[in-house]
């Protein structure tokens, strides 16, 4: 299967919503936005099409409405844009994308020991 054409940012937002709603009409996501920021109902329905031809919802008519729901999860298209990220940045070396988030952010005492139980666990398995 060839590779999902990457999001935009306005497509990645309205793909949130989506997951958020696990289904949703054109309306439904519009009113969700709509308290946050300002946006045209038919840019909503414009994204959602977008996000439809990529790939990235199935769509089901009810009567004369669509209902979008998700196609791919959150997780998937965290992992191919982040890899996507990495391969033009960093020529597929992750590491230095992992040293500049490490040395750039400031963690919490909680985040920290993630870091480390994570750490723990991947040394646990190179182990085995």
């Amino acid at each position: 299967m060839p590779p999902r054409p990457g999001l935009s940012k306005g497509e990645l937002e309205i793909a949130r919503v989506v997951w958020e709603l696990k289904q949703a009409t054109v309306r439904a996501v519009y009113n969700a936005l709509a308290d946050v920021r300002d946006i045209d109902f038919t840019t909503v329905q414009t994204y959602l099409r977008r996000l439809e031809e990529k790939g990235y919802l199935n769509v089901r008519m009810e009567g004369r409405v669509r209902s979008y729901s998700p196609k791919v999860r959150p997780r998937t298209v965290i992992r191919e844009t982040v890899s996507d990220l990495v391969d033009r940045l960093f020529a597929g070396d992750s590491m230095p994308l992992v040293r500049h988030l490490v040395e750039d952010s400031r963690f919490t005492e909680g985040e920290i020991e993630q870091l480390r139980q994570l750490i723990d666990r991947l040394e646990g398995d190179s182990d085995e």
